[in-house]
């Protein structure tokens, strides 16, 4: 292919006219001169089509995201198109990949030339370590403060890293029990009475000795189980539990908190909640399972209203007047109080990498202003972390939880994101084992301590 720059592109075209004319000796003096000027005029054309190419010529944008629904990447189709009619030489692309396929193959994209512009995070230790690996783009003096205003100080700080930004937030998540109305009520189960973890226990086996399956479970992917662990180390630890074990204090991980928490999860895990052969089911999986009508609760973010629509066999699901959503129980005597009032969930954003070109920012910046977060709201896609956004929600478990997270306690984020990647594979690892009796509580608190100490 044939390259011109600006400044050497006439040179470039004289050389070709030198050289045609050279080998044309055979052409009388008359001839040559009406053909040179004929093909000079060509090669000026050419050259100008190069030089308009070259100055047209497209920055690329791209951008890797775990596979949402439908509904969002239509929504990503629609910004990215009106992104790219304002800005000609700017060429975005999402690529999208399963969620285990995504964290399979994104830690060695960050250290390859194919890697992502922008790609989706949880924030938390990985983005540390990600940031410490010189992979990702302080992009502090890129964004403005007008920008930056649109996002609450918690949210913006979940994507720094020692007063550097290196992200911008999305979303909010929490992780909630979706209930089937139809299946509680059949069993003669008030899901809204359910408040303590002995609630749920005894509703478990009401479920049971109905017939109905309790609970539906992703166990092959693991982190859906880490849940249930996380979740019962804030209730019986209090808010401060997991950082207090993060710097030292006590028997850190080992604690009193954790095997505790151990221990709840094995009393519900010994009544066999889970639908037959959860340990080889996915996420994916299961969340269609249950929005198929085929277990009474499902433990999940608020992320998966739509996505488990469109899994299930009928790609519709359950209808929203058969659907509620449910508070992760608390724990009657906690070893520590004040873990009542915490949430589990993420604040979930965008990473953006070291390479990454000036546009790829003034995108994700445009991707994230505030008319798009109120279509997102309003959409009912998932709950944005815009200040005001949030107003233009009209889903109503949506509503919910931006309740629940602005009135909890302590936000917590995924252990699995928030403690870095090998220590989180632990913690799912951990729980998955306590799911299936292949460990103990005491052994599950203290394989998570030492793979803190060795991280």
């Amino acid at each position: 292919m044939l390259r011109f720059t600006r400044g050497g592109s006439l040179r470039y075209v004289h050389q070709i006219v030198e050289a045609f004319c050279t080998s044309t000796s055979r052409w009388e003096a008359a001839d040559r001169e009406v053909n040179m000027k004929a093909f000079v005029g060509a090669a000026a054309l050419l050259a100008g089509a190069f030089v308009s190419q070259s100055a047209l010529a497209q920055t690329e944008v791209k951008v890797m995201r775990v596979e949402p629904g439908d509904a969002e990447q239509a929504f990503y189709e629609r910004v990215v198109k009106k992104y790219e009619a304002a800005h000609p030489d700017v060429n975005v692309t999402f690529e999208y990949l399963a969620n285990e396929a995504y964290k399979t193959k994104l830690p060695t994209l960050l250290q390859s030339s194919a890697r992502p512009d922008i790609f989706y995070s949880w924030g938390g230790q990985g983005l540390v370590e990600q940031v410490e690996a010189g992979f990702l783009k302080d992009i502090s003096g890129m964004v403005g403060e007008g920008v930056l205003d649109r996002f609450p100080k918690a949210a913006l700080d979940a994507y720094s890293v020692d007063g550097k930004l290196y992200g911008l937030p999305l979303y909010a998540t929490e992780v909630v029990f979706w209930v089937n109305k139809q299946l509680t009520e059949k069993a003669g189960v008030d899901d809204t009475q359910i408040k303590t973890w002995d609630d749920l226990i005894a509703a478990v086996k009401t479920l049971k000795d109905a017939g109905v399956t309790p609970i539906v479970a992703g166990g092959q992917d693991k982190w859906p189980l880490h849940f249930y662990w996380s979740y019962l180390a804030l209730r019986e630890g209090g808010p401060d539990a997991v950082t207090a074990a993060m710097s030292g204090e006590g028997d850190g991980f080992g604690g009193e908190a954790f095997v505790e928490a151990g221990k709840d999860f094995q009393e519900l895990t010994k009544l066999e909640p889970f639908q037959p052969g959860f340990m080889g089911t996915t996420y994916e999986t299961a969340s269609g399972m249950f929005a198929d009508g085929k277990g009474a609760f499902h433990l999940m973010g608020d992320w998966d209203y739509l996505p488990m629509r469109g899994r299930s066999q009928s790609g519709e699901g359950l209808p929203d007047s058969q659907l509620a959503i449910m508070s992760f129980p608390v724990i009657q005597d906690p070893v520590s109080s004040g873990g009542e009032g915490a949430t589990l969930g993420g604040i979930n954003g965008w990473a953006v990498t070291a390479d990454a070109s000036d546009q790829a920012v003034d995108f994700l910046t445009f991707l994230l202003n505030e008319d798009h977060q109120r279509e997102i709201a309003k959409e009912g896609i998932f709950i944005p972390i815009v200040k005001g956004a949030d107003e233009a929600l009209e889903n109503r478990f949506f509503q919910r939880v931006a309740k629940d997270i602005a009135g909890s306690s302590y936000h917590q984020i995924f252990l699995d994101q928030y403690l870095g990647a090998s220590v989180g594979a632990t913690v799912n690892d951990i729980s998955a084992d306590l799911a299936q009796d292949a460990t103990t509580p005491e052994e599950a608190a203290e394989r998570v301590q030492e793979a803190w100490d060795f991280r």
